[in-house]
């Protein structure tokens, strides 16, 4: 099994169930916003393998969760948080554009900083309406006064907060598939499909080319 966590997040999970049965018609567009709230430490950075393996390597797993095989990849990046993750050849900022298999439209926005929280958002755009998933916080109360609307707590701080639900339901899946001899989801193939599509981006951002994927 792979630690592929994000597919065991309730509102994900449920979102893609949706788009399954047709809610909104076939899917035309896919959107994921994935930003970090910091940089981690450079000594990480230097050996993560790079933003799209280390990263987006999460998000494209979410876009074969909900497109299915992806066919196509275009990526651009940019250096604009720490020189440090420069000088290491990775980049600190990304856009990848995808098309599944169908022809639907996806695409990842990365960052390793977000000065307002761990960003982690979905929509998928159909052709009879839309789904999304917003960003969480520790409580669902809002305040109204003479200084700022609707003020809301800040998002749940990081991954550990925000998929600590995931990270549960992923650990019982696979609890159960050991004890009834079945096979896990997600496994090796859908790790390695991800891999491919991050080293398409790395090339697709080195040579600036639309990079094809083979089946």
């Amino acid at each position: 099994m792979v630690g592929f966590n994000r597919r065991f997040d309730p509102t994900f999970a449920e979102m893609r169930e949706r788009v399954a049965g047709g809610e909104i018609g076939r899917m035309e567009q896919l959107l994921i916003t994935s930003r970090d709230p910091a940089p981690a430490p450079a000594a990480y950075i230097a050996s993560s393998g790079g933003l799209f393996r280390d990263m987006t390597i999460h998000d494209f797993d979410m876009a074969r969760f909900f497109l299915g095989e992806v066919v196509e990849v275009h990526a651009i990046g940019a250096n604009l948080i720490e020189p440090y993750i420069a000088q290491v050849g990775d980049v600190d900022s990304a856009v990848v554009s995808l098309r599944g298999a169908g022809g639907e439209l996806g695409q990842i926005t990365n960052s390793r900083r977000c000065a307002f929280g761990y960003d982690q958002r979905v929509e998928a755009f159909g052709a009879d309406g839309m789904l999304s998933a917003g960003n969480q916080t520790a409580t669902s109360v809002r305040r109204s006064g003479a200084s700022g609307t609707e003020t809301a707590a800040p998002y749940l701080n990081f991954f550990l907060d925000r998929y600590a639900t995931a990270y549960r339901a992923e650990l019982d899946h696979l609890v159960i598939c050991i004890e009834q001899g079945l096979t896990p989801s997600p496994g090796f193939a859908d790790g390695r499909a991800a891999l491919v599509l991050a080293d398409a981006a790395t090339e697709s951002m080195k040579t600036g080319h639309v990079v094809r994927v083979g089946s």
